[in-house]
C-alpha cells in the first residue's frame, strides 16, 4: 500500500488538475457565448442573401452557371471532402466522431476518387497519413472566424469544380445545437441546387437591376458557397466549445470523486498506521 506521502501528492496532483480543469471550462463557457451570438448573427444574413438570391434567380437562366451544373459523376465521379476539425484538443469526442464519420463516408463511397481539404490540427494528425491526396490544409484559425476564412477554405473548391477536377465537393463538420448536442453532419456543398423560386419571389416588384441579373447571379453564387462555407465553420467552432465545456464539467466531477477516494483511502492508511504504533507501545509496556 501507498504511504501517506505518496498519497499527499497524488491528492495535491489531482487537485492541481482540477484548477486546470476548472479553468478550461470557465473559458470554454465564456467562449462558447461568443460563439453562440455569432452563430445567430449569420442567420439573418444568410436567410436574407437567399431571398435576394431567389429573387434574381427568377429572372435568370440558371442553368448556365458552372457551380449548378449536374454532372453524371456526382454520385460516383471524383469527390472533394472538406473536413472541418479543431485545432486543440480535451474536448472530448468532437473530433473523434469526425474522423469516424470520414472513414464510414471512405467506406459507403468506395468507388470514388476522393481528395481532402483538411481544416485544423487534429483533421490533418489523423487523416493526413492516411494516403488520400491533400487538395489544401488550413489551420490555426483565428479567435473571430470571419469571411476571409470561408473564402480561403471555399475558393479551393470552387476553383477545382469548376475546372472539371472534382465532380462534387462535401462538407463534414460538427453542427451546434446545445450544449450537450452536436450534430455530426455531411452535406453536399458543390454542386448547388438549384434555386428555388418562389411565386411571391417571381411575381414580386420587378426592380431594375445595375449591372445585368445575370451578371449579378453570377457574383453572388459563389458568395453563397462562401456563406455556407462560413455557417460550417462557426457551428463546428460553437460545436468545439460545448465539447470542450462538457469534457472540462466531466473532469472536475471526475476528479472531486477521485479526491474523495484518495482522501478516504488515506485516512484509513494513517488511521492503521495509529493503530499499528499504539498497539507497538503497549506491547513495549507490557514486555517490561
Amino acid at each position: 500500500m501507498a504511504s501517506l506521502i505518496d498519497m499527499r501528492r497524488r491528492i495535491r496532483s489531482v487537485k492541481n488538475t482540477q484548477q486546470i480543469t476548472k479553468a478550461m471550462k470557465m473559458v470554454a463557457a465564456s467562449k462558447l457565448r461568443r460563439a453562440q451570438e455569432r452563430v445567430i448573427g449569420t442567420r439573418p444574413f444568410a436567410t436574407q442573401a437567399k431571398h435576394v438570391l431567389a429573387s434574381i434567380a427568377a429572372r435568370v437562366d440558371q442553368s448556365n452557371h458552372p457551380l449548378l451544373a449536374q454532372r453524371s459523376g456526382v454520385t460516383t465521379g471524383k469527390t472533394m471532402l472538406i473536413v472541418i476539425t479543431s485545432d486543440k484538443g480535451l474536448c472530448g469526442g468532437f473530433n473523434t466522431n469526425i474522423v469516424k464519420t470520414v472513414g464510414q463516408f471512405l467506406r459507403d463511397h468506395k468507388d470514388r476518387e476522393l481528395s481532402l481539404g483538411l481544416v485544423g490540427k487534429k483533421g490533418r494528425a489523423a487523416l493526413g497519413r492516411r494516403g488520400f491526396p491533400i487538395r489544401f490544409e488550413y489551420t490555426s484559425l483565428p479567435k473571430v472566424i470571419g469571411f476571409a476564412e470561408a473564402e480561403a477554405v471555399a475558393q479551393p473548391a470552387i476553383e477545382d469544380f469548376t475546372n472539371g477536377k472534382v465532380d462534387s465537393v462535401h462538407l463534414v463538420y460538427n453542427e451546434f445545437k446545445s450544449v450537450m448536442v452536436q450534430n455530426l453532419v455531411t452535406e453536399q456543398l458543390l454542386p448547388m441546387a438549384p434555386i428555388e423560386v418562389t411565386r411571391d419571389e417571381a411575381g414580386g416588384i420587378d426592380y431594375l437591376y445595375e449591372p445585368s441579373p445575370q451578371r449579378i447571379f453570377d457574383e453572388l453564387l459563389p458568395r453563397l458557397v462562401e456563406a455556407q462555407v462560413l455557417r460550417a465553420l462557426l457551428e463546428s467552432s460553437a460545436a468545439e466549445h460545448a465539447a470542450r465545456m462538457t469534457a472540462m464539467d466531466a473532469a472536475t466531477r471526475n476528479s472531486s470523486d477521485m479526491i474523495e477516494n484518495l482522501t478516504l483511502t488515506m485516512n484509513k492508511v494513517r488511521q492503521a498506521a495509529i493503530t499499528r504504533e499504539i498497539i507497538e507501545v503497549v506491547s513495549g509496556a507490557q514486555a517490561q
